[in-house]
């Protein structure tokens, strides 16, 4: 007995017609149980994280701002923004308190403390002379990001002002400090901010010192 299919198939003889079903459904099974495995090599790969590890993001930082400061401004979002969008994220911050004054040679100092992720927190004081063309006096709250920080320890050393990098908006000012690859960005509020132009740098300790040098 033989059984022609309409259309272009050639004829099958009825064994080869059962051969040829049990190997269609065999082949239809295959594939049902492939799919999903075929799928999930086909798919897209997670979105990479915007996150390097241990580091902190702005929203983390606004926040922690906020708190600090003991209020929800937009002046510091906007401060904290120019800073990440220039620098990327930190992996370290400093809270402290400051206090300085200036005319034509000023002097500041400070103490605070150094949060990281994962490496552990630090006391910190920093001290340090300004020269330039500028004046007033200032107690302030001082927020400081910390960037390519290796060690807790190697905060502890002189840092310089970066030209072109002082930035002010909403009471809040921001300026740079640079050192071995380490960049430091205090952000200050408070009571007579500094005017002008001034160069300097500071000096981070681990034990309060009058000695700015």
């Amino acid at each position: 007995m033989s059984i022609r299919l309409n259309g272009c198939f050639p004829a099958f003889t009825e064994p080869s017609m059962r051969a040829f079903l049990r190997l269609a459904v065999l082949t239809l099974c295959l594939f049902a149980l492939g799919a999903p495995a075929l799928a999930q090599e086909q798919a897209p790969p997670p979105p990479q994280q915007q996150r390097r590890s241990g580091t902190f993001t702005a929203q983390e930082i606004v926040g922690t701002g906020h708190k600090f400061f003991g209020t929800v401004s937009r002046g510091l979002a906007e401060v904290v923004e120019k800073a990440v969008s220039r620098w990327g994220q930190p992996n370290g911050y400093i809270l402290g308190q400051e206090g300085g004054g200036a005319f034509i040679v000023g002097l500041r100092y400070g103490d605070g403390k150094l949060y990281t992720k994962n490496a552990g927190d630090r006391r910190v004081f920093w001290e340090g002379p300004s020269i330039g063309f500028d004046y007033g006096g200032e107690g302030a709250r001082t927020m400081m990001l910390v960037y390519n920080l290796p060690a807790t320890d190697s905060i502890y050393q002189r840092f310089g002002g970066i030209d072109g990098s002082a930035y002010f908006i909403g009471g809040f000012g921001m300026t740079a400090l640079t050192a071995n690859n380490i960049v430091i960005v205090p952000i200050r509020s408070g009571v007579g901010l500094r005017l002008g132009a001034s160069i300097g740098y500071l000096k981070f300790t681990p034990h309060a010192t009058w000695n700015p040098f």
